[in-house]
């Protein structure tokens, strides 16, 4: 049980958080990805607030049970994780630390400024650029519109010849 006088600042609980990994980027964090999107007290609850990379992800509820789970160890029983789908989950809220571990992962992170994509226009814009996590060649194809996630498309270096899922912006 925490009181008042001898719980966390929210500083310390964002810290610990940062240790929580995404389920299925287990190379970032739940916090590199944006995914918490709050963390409060509410009186002598502590809340914290996450927003799925998408409103279908199914690893939501993971997430959810980990960060439960990695706060009820430090101590914090008194909780409560609230989901929240609006402003939706965007990722511009990747950290700069999450686009290098997504690359150190090999995963391609999601392009920086790029126009988010539209169903009306996708096959009228020129490709994106997308550059190979492995050996850093742009010469690449996107292979598949879906990669191991529905949040990652599928492309291919035709340089180093190797696949590698590239984070879509969303």
């Amino acid at each position: 049980m925490t009181d008042s006088l001898t719980r966390p600042d929210l500083d310390q609980i964002r810290i610990w958080l940062g240790d929580v990994p995404d389920p299925e980027v287990p190379a970032v964090s739940v916090t590199d990805l944006g995914i918490v999107r709050d963390v409060r007290w509410d009186g002598d609850e502590l809340v914290v607030a996450i927003t799925p990379t998408y409103s279908g992800c199914p690893a939501t509820s993971v997430i959810a049970f980990d960060i439960e789970m990695a706060l009820r160890a430090k101590g914090l029983d008194n909780l409560r994780i609230e989901r929240r789908i609006s402003p939706p989950w965007t990722t511009d809220w990747i950290t700069e630390e999450g686009r290098q571990r997504l690359q150190a992962y090999g995963i391609a992170p999601p392009a920086k400024n790029a126009d988010k994509p539209s169903p009306f226009d996708r096959f009228l814009r020129k490709p994106l650029t997308i550059a190979c996590p492995r050996c850093g060649s742009e010469d690449t194809a996107r292979i598949s519109e879906f990669g191991s996630t529905p949040c990652k498309a599928q492309y291919q270096c035709r340089a180093c010849l190797e696949p590698f899922d590239y984070f879509k912006c969303i």
